[in-house]
């Protein structure tokens, strides 16, 4: 979901060439050194020309282009029902997830969620091990026929599924993934989709 490219950059104590990488809300750079930018480090960043420039005057050199679509979303990130896909007056069902943000922003969204789970745009399913993955035939019957079954599972050391897991289970039942986000700073996400014929 994030932003990478290889570049020149020009610091205040020389030249570099390396990976440059923005995964919300970090901006690293790999080179002869790694560098992380965040926080008050992004602050005032700008697209000059063909570079993307940092408040101290780090210059990262991607093209006029690609440093503006940077800055822009550096400087407006996405939320991650944007990320997501959630639109207004969609019909959101949202089970065996525990996070005490999510049914606010999707009402703020004028999303739901909705107890009745039939007919749904989007499901979003908390999924920790084999028995919670043995669930999924339950669920394809409630979703829209072009509807979509988000799995949330934890992520990093927590994880007690690996996304091969994940996505072996919902393929069993006619499922195809298309897109993963981290939902959270606990759980990654990933969309599924019915195949097409």
């Amino acid at each position: 979901m994030g932003k990478d490219a290889n570049v020149r950059a020009t610091f205040t104590d020389g030249a570099d060439e390396g990976r440059l990488q923005y995964e919300a809300p970090r901006l690293l750079f790999r080179g002869a050194q790694r560098r992380v930018f965040e926080g008050d480090a992004l602050a005032g960043l700008r697209a000059e020309g063909d570079d993307l420039v940092l408040a101290d005057g780090s210059r990262f050199q991607l093209g006029a282009k690609a440093a503006a679509s940077w800055a822009q979303a550096i400087l407006n990130p996405k939320g991650r029902l944007d990320k997501i896909g959630v639109k207004p007056g969609m019909r959101v069902g949202v089970v065996n997830i525990v996070d005490a943000d999510l049914a606010g922003e999707l009402s703020a969204r004028d999303a739901g969620p909705v107890d009745d789970l039939t007919e749904l745009d989007l499901l979003f399913y908390g999924a920790d091990s084999a028995a919670e993955l043995g669930r999924i035939p339950a669920l394809i019957p409630a979703l829209a026929e072009k509807g979509a079954l988000w799995i949330a599972s934890r992520k990093g050391k927590a994880a007690t599924l690996k996304d091969v897991e994940v996505m072996a289970a919902a393929k069993a039942h006619g499922l195809v993934d298309n897109k993963v986000v981290g939902f959270s700073d606990t759980l990654t996400a990933l969309r599924f989709t019915r195949r097409r014929a």
